[in-house]
Formats: structure tokens, sequence, C-alpha cells
């Protein structure tokens, strides 16, 4: 059935997170093909009054495109049995506990349900039901506004912010503030977070107060400087010197004056010389940035085609030859040889690449 905007009450809109990147796909998607799946509710007491189970990404994307009806089906059942039914169908999507938190306590608000009626409805323990209301009321108001909004994670608020609200609310808002601003993914906020647990009360204050200085600190700490890589680079000369004395000094008759034990301790300390250049000459590398093949969709009723992500192809195992230091270390070995640089080692074939499925959403509505 096809409903009117003003016939609709969107009153479990605010439990639902806002994601723009979603949003966007399914403009783009209903300006080009139309709806194609109905949004769902349930008759209210009034007269011609729909409550909205499910379908708000829907409604507002309509809206931005000037439509003025939307379709719609009717569920034949109790507004609470409605919501539950749907939260039901959408256990694939991925939910925090933060979002549980505000379903539970509408229920409990509005229908007046007890904490032993939601363990029983959710198939949950009334202590799982308790954590997670504790949750909603611990977290300041504001703050769950912004996670609605999509200024701050979910994942963000749940992780950082509710600890740090048991020991300072205003501490909390402040951070909150600031993931807010600087838009602070899980590891940022998790670096934040981190440096203001282990502070003093002052240097919280500090770390607050400037947050621009401590992410600056915190890039700068991640890249090497320019006096540490020169000391590699003198570290590593400093290896082949002496693994060339070693050669020069076996060249001569004092090879021969190894024992069997000595020989064999020296074998030893060549493979562990090799483990440890192999470790250093991994690091060096460049990392191998995966490759992401978008696909384009004009669904929008729940399921998105995956898109496929495979791994940079790499290069035959003969390319990937490289001279590498320890091959001095490696004659000493053999006992062969007049000079100190080594061969160069050839790597084994490695696997192209996995394809694996790039999780799209569950759904293109909340």
């Amino acid at each position: 059935m096809q409903l009117e905007f003003h016939q609709l009450e969107q009153r479990w809109e605010h439990l639902r997170v806002r994601c723009s990147a979603r949003q966007r796909r399914l403009l783009v998607s209903l300006a080009e093909v139309g709806q194609q799946t109905p949004i769902v509710v349930v008759a209210e007491g009034q007269a011609n009054r729909y409550v909205v189970i499910d379908g708000y990404k829907r409604i507002a994307a309509l809206q931005q495109l000037g439509r003025d009806m939307v379709e719609a089906v009717v569920w034949p059942m109790s507004e609470a049995a409605a919501v539950l039914l749907d939260r039901t169908l959408r256990l694939s999507e991925h939910e925090t506990a933060l979002e549980v938190g505000w379903l539970l306590k509408e229920l409990e608000q509005r229908f007046g349900y007890s904490l032993d009626d939601l363990a029983r409805r959710f198939d949950r323990s009334v202590s799982w039901v308790s954590r997670r209301l504790a949750l909603v009321e611990l977290l300041p108001e504001g703050i769950q506004q912004q996670v609605r909004e999509g200024k701050i994670a979910a994942q963000v608020a749940m992780k950082f912010l509710v600890p740090v609200a048991r020991q300072s609310v205003e501490d909390c808002q402040r951070m909150a503030a600031i993931f807010a601003e600087h838009h602070s993914d899980t590891r940022q906020a998790g670096q934040l977070y981190g440096a203001w647990r282990k502070a003093s009360p002052g240097m919280r204050r500090r770390i607050l107060a400037a947050p621009d200085l401590f992410f600056k600190a915190q890039r700068e700490e991640a890249k090497p400087s320019t006096s540490e890589a020169a000391e590699v680079l003198r570290d590593l000369e400093m290896v082949a010197a002496i693994v060339n004395r070693a050669h020069r000094r076996l060249a001569g008759a004092a090879s021969s004056e190894l024992d069997a034990p000595q020989r064999e301790g020296a074998r030893q300390q060549i493979a562990r010389i090799e483990k440890q250049l192999q470790r250093i000459d991994e690091k060096l590398q460049p990392e191998q940035e995966s490759h992401v093949e978008p696909v384009a969709t004009h669904y929008h009723s729940g399921t998105e085609c995956a898109a496929s992500e495979q791994t940079r192809d790499r290069a035959d195992a003969g390319d990937l030859a490289r001279s590498r230091p320890q091959g001095s270390a490696r004659e000493l070995q053999h006992g062969t040889g007049d000079s100190a640089a080594g061969e160069s080692r050839t790597l084994p074939a490695t696997d192209p690449g996995a394809i694996r499925p790039v999780p799209g959403e569950s759904r293109a509505s909340p």
C-alpha cells in the first residue's frame, strides 16, 4: 500500500546509528530504479496512522528526492511484537551493546517490560539485560546523540568513552568532542584513551586540552627518525664488515684448524644470523596493497553485492631473487669463494592471493 509521509510515526528512529556512506548509496539506488522493497509498519490506534518498524533510511532518502509517497507493508501484530520480530530478522547485522541498550530501554519505558520479561524475550540472562541498560544510563545523552548521528563510532563509544564516564563525566564529554572533531577511528581513539588512563590527573587535563599536540606526537613516534635510519644502515655495514673479516680468516689455514664441534657451532651461528637478516629484510620490503573492485548495485532491499577484493599479483619466484649480506656467511659454511659478496637467494613462489568477499550491508535500511 502507498502511504504519505504525514501518516507515519517514526518513534523508533533514534535507536539506529546513521552511516552517511550507506545513505548515499541508498539515495543513488532509489534515484535510479525507485523503491523496490516496502517499509514495514504497524497500525496505530488512530485511523490512517502507522508506526514505522523498518525503513527509516528509505524514508529519509525518498524525502530527499522530493517524493511524497512510500510503499509500505502492514504487519498484523502489536507494536512491541513487531519491534522484537524485526530485530530477530536483523540478527545477521552487527549490533553494538549500546544499540541493544537503546532498544531495551525503550521497551522498558514504553511497554513497561521488567528485566525478567526482557531477558525472556531476548533469550538472555537478567544480568545481560542489566549491563546493557547500565551502559545507556552511564553514557551522557549528548554523546549518545553523536553516536546516532554517526559522528562517533558506536564501538569507540563503548570501548573508550564508557570507561571514562565511570571515572569522570566531564573528561568523557571532552574526549567525545575530540573524537568527533578529529573523526577518530578505533586506533586513534585507543591511543588517546590509553594515554589518558595511564596519566596523572594533571597530565590528563593537558592531554584533553591539547589533543592536536598529542596526535602529532603519536604520528612522529610512529615513523622512524632520520638518525635512526642512518644508524640502521651503519649497523648493517658493520655486519657486512664482520662477515668479510670472518671469511678472510677462514680463507687460509684457519679453516682446517676447526674441529667438528667448532664447525658445527659455526654453522649454527650462520643459521641464526641468516634468520635475523631475513627478518630485517622483510621489514624493509614495501607493504603489499590490496585492490578492491567495487561492484555497482541498484538494490536497497537489504543486501548489497559484495565487492571482490584480491591482493596484488606478486612476481614470479625468479623475479624475487635479491642479493643478501648473509651470502658471505654462507660461503663460510661451504668453504668456497674469494669474495665477500654472497649469492642471490631465490624466494619461494607465493600464493597469488586469495579472493575474499568484502562484507556488505545486510540491509539498506535500519
